[in-house]
């Protein structure tokens, strides 16, 4: 996931502000399981980031019942 995260970072290159870096990782992680069919297995790992995300980007994330 980090690898993933990175390579989006590097591609990107640069930011006007802290909203678009977090952005780009929001749709890095989100586009790493379209289908929504792993989201169970990599949330029980990422379960502070997603946390984070979920408050930086009210209401875009799905709640899961974990």
């Amino acid at each position: 996931m980090n690898a993933r995260i990175r390579k989006a970072v590097r591609a990107r290159g640069h930011f006007p502000n802290e909203a678009a870096a977090m952005k780009c990782i929001y749709m890095a992680l989100m586009s790493l399981d379209p289908t929504d069919k792993g989201r169970k297995r990599w949330t029980m790992r990422w379960k502070a980031p997603l946390n984070a995300f979920q408050i930086e980007f009210e209401g875009r994330l799905t709640p899961t019942a974990n």
